[in-house]
C-alpha cells in the first residue's frame, strides 16, 4: 500500500468515526468517534512516514525525485527522505551472462544472486567460418559520482532499459567483433587465452576496426615423419598453396588501432571483468577435429615407433662402443701396467746401478782413507820401528850389547845344560885318564866348557868387568 492511499484510508476511517458518532447516540457513538480517531491517526502517520522516507538496501544506488522536484543519488544504507516524490534502485554492478541453461530473463533490480541479465548462449562465426555456441559473462560497474549517474539514470530511466538497449547488445556486438579475429581451429589449438584477453581488451576500450582479406600463400611441402622404415629420407605431402583468411587492424597515424568506443563509457560505467567460459563449434568441426586428433594420435604412434627404433639402433651402436672402449680400456690398463712395471724396473736399475756406484763411491773413500790410514800406520810404525832401532842401535852402542849376548848366553848355556842331564850314561863306565875311550863326566865338562866358550867368542862377549867410564873422560 502506498503512502498516498495509506493517508486517504486514515482520513476516510477518521470522518467515517465522526459520521457514525454524531448519528448514533449513545455507547456506540461515544466509541467510534475515538476509536475511528486514534486508527486514522495511526494510518495518517505511517502513510506520512513511508511517503517522506524510504530504507536504501545495500549494494544499490538509488535515484530519487522529490515533491519539491529535487533529483538526487542516494548510496547510504538505511531510511532516506524522498518527500512523497519518487524512486528506483540501481544494482551498484550489473551482470550480463549467457550461460547453458539462460532463459533470456532480465531481473535488474531485484536482490537476489541471480545475474542481472541471463541470456542463452550466444551463437558466434569464427574467421574461418565455423559457427560455435558460447557461453561468456560480463559484469559492469555503475558510476559512482553523482553527475554521471543522474545523467545515466535520466538516459535510460530503468536499469532493465540499460541493460536492454545498452549493455547487451555491447556484449553481443564485442563477442562477435572477438570471433571474426581468430579461426576456430587456432582457437582449439592454443587460442584460447588470446580470445578471452581480446574480448575483455575490447570490453573496456573499444572495438577494432578491421579488415578482412583472403590471401593465397605459397607453403612449403612438409615431410612426413611417420614412416620410420625411410629413417630421415621421409616424403613429403600437401599442397603448394594454401589460401588462408586474414585480419587486419586499421591503424591510426600514431600507429595505434583505430576502435570503436563503448557508448556506455560515456555514462561512467565500467568493465570489472569479461570471460569466455564455455565454446563449443558444431558437429562438423567436431568431426573434423576428431578425425585430426586421430592423425595425430596416428603420428603420434608411429613418430614414437620411430623414435623407439632409433632409440634401439642407437643402443646397438652404443653397447657396440661401450664394448670397444670396454676392450680399449682394458689393453690400456694392461698397457698402463706393463709400461709401470718396465718402468719401475727400470727405476730398481737405475735405483740399484746408483746405490752400487755410491757403495762403490763409498768403498773407494774408505780405501782411500784405509789407505791413508795404513800410511799413517806404516809412517807411525816406521817412525816406531826407527825410534826402536834407534834405540836398541843406541843401548847397544852404549854397552856393547851386552845384555842380548848375556841372555844368548845363558839361553846357550842353558841348551848344553839341559842336552847334557838328558844324555844317555850306562850304569857302569869304564875309562882311564890316559887316552883311552872318553865319555867321563870330565870329557863332558871339557866339552862344554869349549862350545861356551866358543859361544862367547861368536857373541863377541868379554866375560871381564870393564872399570866404568866416569863423565868428562
Amino acid at each position: 500500500m502506498s503512502a498516498g492511499m495509506m493517508i486517504a484510508l486514515g482520513i476516510a476511517i477518521a470522518l467515517i468515526g465522526v459520521v457514525v458518532s454524531a448519528r448514533f447516540q449513545g455507547r456506540i457513538g461515544a466509541l467510534a468517534r475515538p476509536v475511528s480517531l486514534a486508527v486514522g491517526a495511526l494510518l495518517l502517520i505511517l502513510g506520512a512516514f513511508n511517503g517522506i522516507f524510504f530504507y536504501a538496501e545495500p549494494g544499490f544506488k538509488y535515484h530519487v525525485r522529490t515533491i519539491l522536484g529535487e533529483e538526487k543519488m542516494v548510496s547510504d544504507t538505511g531510511y532516506n527522505t524522498y518527500l512523497f516524490g519518487r524512486y528506483n534502485a540501481w544494482k551498484n554492478a550489473m551482470s550480463v551472462q549467457a550461460s547453458a541453461d539462460g532463459g533470456g530473463r532480465v531481473q535488474a533490480e531485484i536482490d537476489s544472486d541471480t545475474t542481472s541479465a541471463d541470456l542463452r548462449p550466444q551463437t558466434l562465426v569464427f574467421l574461418d567460418q565455423v559457427d560455435a555456441q558460447v557461453t561468456a559473462t560480463t559484469r559492469f560497474q555503475l558510476p559512482d559520482a553523482e553527475e554521471d549517474f543522474l545523467r545515466l539514470a535520466r538516459q535510460f530511466r530503468t536499469p532493465a532499459n540499460l541493460l536492454r538497449t545498452e549493455l547487451i547488445p555491447a556484449f553481443q556486438e564485442t563477442l562477435a567483433a572477438t570471433a571474426s579475429l581468430i579461426t576456430a581451429e587456432n582457437y582449439f589449438s592454443g587460442g584460447r587465452n588470446e580470445f578471452n584477453t581480446e574480448f575483455q581488451n575490447q570490453m573496456q576500450n573499444g572495438i577494432y576496426n578491421v579488415r578482412r582479406k583472403e590471401e593465397t600463400r605459397n607453403v612449403r611441402r612438409r615431410t612426413g615423419t611417420a614412416n620410420a622404415s625411410l629413417g630421415t629420407e621421409q616424403e613429403e605431402f600437401g599442397d603448394d598453396q594454401q589460401v588462408v583468411f586474414v585480419v587486419e587492424k586499421i591503424l591510426d597515424a600514431t600507429g595505434q588501432p583505430v576502435r570503436k568506443p563503448q557508448n556506455f563509457n560515456k555514462f561512467g560505467i565500467n568493465v570489472v571483468s569479461a570471460r569466455v567460459t564455455n565454446v563449443q563449434p558444431n558437429e562438423r568441426f567436431r568431426s573434423r577435429m576428431e578425425q585430426k586428433q586421430d592423425a595425430a594420435a596416428a603420428r603420434s604412434v608411429a613418430r614414437e615407433q620411430r623414435v623407439q627404433e632409433e632409440e634401439q639402433r642407437l643402443l646397438a651402436i652404443t653397447r657396440g662402443e661401450r664394448e670397444v672402449a670396454e676392450r680399449q680400456a682394458a689393453a690400456k690398463v694392461e698397457q698402463i701396467q706393463l709400461t709401470t712395471e718396465a718402468e719401475t724396473r727400470k727405476q730398481l736399475a737405475v735405483t740399484a746401478a746408483n746405490q752400487r756406484a755410491e757403495e762403490a763411491a763409498i768403498d773407494r773413500d774408505t780405501a782411500r782413507i784405509r789407505l791413508e790410514q795404513a800410511k799413517i800406520d806404516a809412517e807411525s810404525r816406521q817412525v816406531s820401528a826407527d825410534a826402536a832401532a834407534y834405540e836398541k842401535r843406541a843401548i847397544i852402542e852404549a854397552d856393547n850389547a851386552l845384555q842380548q849376548k848375556l841372555d844368548a848366553y845363558v839361553k846357550a848355556q842353558g841348551f848344553w845344560a839341559d842336552a847334557f842331564a838328558k844324555r844317555a850314561v850306562p850304569q857302569t863306565v869304564f875309562g882311564g885318564a890316559g887316552g883311552g875311550v872318553g865319555g867321563t863326566d870330565n870329557d863332558v865338562q871339557d866339552f862344554l866348557n869349549i862350545m861356551t866358550m866358543r859361544a862367547a867368542r861368536d857373541l863377541s862377549v868379554d866375560p871381564g868387568i870393564a872399570a866404568p867410564v866416569r863423565a868428562g873422560q
